[in-house]
């Protein structure tokens, strides 16, 4: 056999042999970015609030339908078992409220009761360990739709509205220690529905409206709790209000969110040195809903399947692990 065939044979078996690497390349990265049904929530809700503690999912109020008022459920979900438990209602019922943990203990803030109401000022903080609630100090400013993140023991409530259509400026810290409130340097932009995440103790706002539905937001603005301080950074490529954010591995995760009255696939990830977002790829089922990290894995919770008014909710929960 001629070399020159035996050159053709060659190139061909490694062309052969280059296409099954990136076959199998692409199908290893399809199987890490993978979106996995998980058990039901028991209370199908949107607008709630969802954090983590002592390494499970504590989903609080929201909402089932439009017009319904807040709910007091509280429920928690145990990844390790794929298994729900109902414990103590909160006292207020409420939607569109946050929740975040400081110490292993859980304050749920803000929020509304029900629609065309205004926001409420009401903190209320959960004992995991006593599966008790109490009362706190009322925040300043009565708002719902708002944020909070926790730098170094600090809660951070941000942006909101004193109702629907009114977005705020307003930061206030809390410091559960003093049971007290701070406030703090107003964000950039007014905004209400948004998210924040921290990463390496700076507070980044994301997202949200600044009025109507159609009202909405794709810029990003970084928070310095040690100068108090505010900096615009790189915007998202597609503007949304009531996305959920999470961090893991250092990124942010921005997923989903609405657009008039369409609910968005989108998944975005943000490198907070590069400053730049990373389109991912779409969710298969978009909704509206929250998101949770525990051990490299992102829990997506409830939701609604559009935001146009009855918007039912849905109970569906989601296990999803990124590609990259």
């Amino acid at each position: 056999m001629s070399s020159n065939k035996k050159g053709k044979r060659s190139f061909h078996y490694n062309k052969s042999v280059l296409f099954q690497l990136l076959i199998l390349t692409f199908l290893s990265c399809q199987q890490r970015d993978s979106w996995i049904r998980k058990s039901d929530m028991p209370t199908a809700r949107m607008g709630h609030a969802t954090c983590v503690a002592n390494g499970k999912i504590y989903v609080i109020g929201g909402y089932p339908i439009a017009d319904a008022p807040g709910l007091t459920t509280v429920e928690v979900y145990d990844p390790s078992t794929d298994t729900w438990t109902t414990k103590a209602p909160m006292p207020t019922g409420r939607r569109q409220l946050a929740a975040s943990v400081v110490n292993g203990k859980i304050y749920a803030i803000g929020g509304y009761v029900n629609k065309g109401q205004p926001g409420l000022a009401t903190v209320e903080e959960y004992d995991p360990t006593m599966d008790a609630w109490t009362k706190k100090v009322d925040m300043p400013t009565p708002r719902l739709g708002l944020a909070t993140s926790v730098v170094d023991g600090i809660i951070y409530a941000m942006g909101g509205g004193s109702k629907v259509r009114y977005p705020l400026h307003s930061v206030e810290a809390y410091d559960p220690k003093t049971d007290t409130w701070t406030k703090k340097s107003d964000m950039l932009t007014a905004r209400y529905f948004l998210a924040t995440s921290v990463v390496n103790n700076k507070i980044y706002a994301i997202g949200g409206s600044f009025g109507s539905p159609n009202q909405i937001l794709s810029s990003v603005e970084e928070y310095d709790p040690a100068t108090d301080t505010w900096t615009k950074k790189a915007e998202m490529s597609t503007k949304r209000f009531g996305p959920a954010a999470c961090v893991m591995d250092g990124k942010i995760y921005a997923i989903s969110g609405a657009a008039g009255y369409d609910v968005l696939p989108i998944i975005e990830k943000y490198d907070q040195a590069a400053n730049t977002w990373i389109s991912l790829p779409n969710m298969p089922i978009p909704r509206a809903a929250s998101a949770c990290v525990i051990n490299s894995k992102i829990y997506y919770i409830g939701g609604a399947l559009t935001v146009k008014p009855p918007h039912p909710s849905v109970s569906t929960v989601e296990e999803y692990t990124p590609s990259e």
